[in-house]
């Protein structure tokens, strides 16, 4: 039998055990505890923060045969039915793959059979973004006045591409980001469960790089204890997960904005000849960048690195003023996004380093509006020419060849002569018509495309 993954195994099973969403899961108990559940539920949030484990918490909550106050119990049979996935009154859709309206049709069909051994039957639609419109519209009624035993549960990470019609049928919860101490502290928990032996660091890291999911930290803890012989540490993390040490995007800064550009650039260079991930060290570089800068607003308390750290970064910081310490986080932040289409993948940060360096120290950035008066004035004058070249360049009207006229503007305004009059868009569509006359005589095949 094949070894369950760790996300599966230490998935939670009941309210008390979720992590980071307590204004989510003690509204959900407290609904299916006094029996004023609502007919349809939206849960929105990034994806790893615990939408599916709720509505399935929910669905046993629901339908657990335990005491109000107990429930879920996960010891009675419907609950124990529900953690295998053989409940069959819980239904759970894929709405990315079944997202036409063929499915929602079959759906609406079932929904009016009533539930086989619970009180509830609940359809749980993940990813319920990706249905179509037609799909939204035929599921409309039916959400709006369900059976008294149907529970819907919508899970999306992009609840705006719901539609407003949907939305407003449904009790929205929004899930949020885990934060780190909260991703350490549950990692650190299954590998003393899982009897992982680990070092703080390699926790950071991990935590760090799931981006708020508790779930993908999860499945990269998974994926390093299988390969460390016996201990996760933070050289084995990096290694398999291609990311920086934070050492080296401190350096990188430090050496950038001490001014040593060259420096900065071959240490950069160093790094992608030893096959480092650009990206993950740009976005290394970027997250000690965004912490000097909250750290400079007094913000201190959102800055998500490690506390050795952070006195480093304060010192770095003093000399550094907050208008340049903006353009640095943004300058970093768009070369985050560049470097996954960049034909080098170190390009994009160096482009970013040299800008850096050109606002940090005071050198003016080059641009074509500072260039283009510098060619203008530096052109030396024409010199004037001699008297005598001047009637030698005149032309010498030949026998029989009158000279040329010259008319003084005033007499050109005297005599009235008339501009030509404005083009309007009616004017246009009339000589337009008349194109297509003359070349219908020519070709009748193409009078129909100047026409379209």
């Amino acid at each position: 039998m094949a070894q369950e993954t760790l996300y599966l195994k230490w998935r939670p099973k009941d309210f008390d055990e979720v992590v980071g969403q307590g204004h989510v899961t003690r509204t959900l108990r407290n609904a299916a505890r006094s029996g004023r559940q609502a007919h349809a539920y939206l849960f929105a949030g990034p994806r790893g923060t615990g939408k599916t484990s709720c509505a399935r918490i929910l669905a046993k909550a629901l339908n657990c045969l335990a005491e109000p106050e107990q429930r879920p119990c996960n010891a009675c049979h419907i609950c124990q039915e529900v953690n295998q996935g053989r409940f069959l009154d819980l239904i759970e859709i894929d709405g990315a793959s079944n997202r036409g309206i063929d499915e929602i049709r079959e759906l609406r069909e079932k929904v009016n059979y009533r539930p086989n051994e619970g009180r509830y039957k609940v359809y749980i639609i993940d990813e319920v973004h990706m249905l179509t419109r037609e799909a939204f519209n035929a599921l409309l009624k039916t959400l709006e006045e369900p059976p008294e035993y149907v529970v819907f549960i919508f899970a999306t990470p992009e609840v705006w591409r719901v539609p407003a019609t949907i939305r407003s049928r449904c009790q929205r919860f929004d899930f949020r980001p885990l934060r780190l101490p909260q991703i350490e502290a549950r990692l650190n928990q299954i590998c003393e469960g899982e009897g992982i032996a680990r070092d703080d660091k390699a926790i950071a890291i991990l935590a760090r790089q799931a981006g708020g999911a508790l779930r993908d930290a999860i499945s990269m803890l998974d994926q390093v204890s299988s390969v460390g012989d016996g201990m996760v540490t933070a050289d084995l993390v990096r290694a398999i997960l291609g990311t920086a040490p934070d050492e080296a995007c401190e350096r990188l800064l430090s050496s950038l904005l001490a001014g040593d550009l060259a420096g900065a650039l071959e240490q950069l260079g160093q790094f992608a000849a030893e096959g480092l991930d650009m990206r993950q060290f740009t976005q290394g570089t970027l997250d000690l960048a965004r912490a000097m800068l909250l750290m400079r607003l007094g913000a201190q308390a959102e800055v998500d690195v490690p506390q050795e750290t952070l006195a480093r970064l304060g010192d770095l910081a003093q000399g550094v003023q907050v208008e340049q310490l903006l353009r640095l986080t943004r300058s970093l932040s768009q070369a985050v996004d560049q470097v996954r289409n960049a034909y080098l993948p170190q390009l994009p940060l160096e482009l970013a380093l040299v800008e850096a360096n050109a606002y940090l120290h005071g050198r003016p950035e080059p641009t074509l509006a500072g260039v283009q008066p510098a060619a203008t004035t530096a052109a030396p004058a024409a010199a004037a020419p001699s008297p005598q070249l001047a009637r030698q360049r005149e032309p010498v009207p030949g026998p029989g060849r009158p000279g040329p006229v010259t008319v003084a503007p005033q007499r050109v305004a005297a005599m009235g002569v008339a501009e030509p009059p404005p083009l309007d868009l009616q004017r246009l569509q009339k000589l337009w018509l008349k194109v297509g006359a003359k070349v219908r005589l020519k070709d009748r095949t193409l009078e129909p495309l100047l026409r379209s």
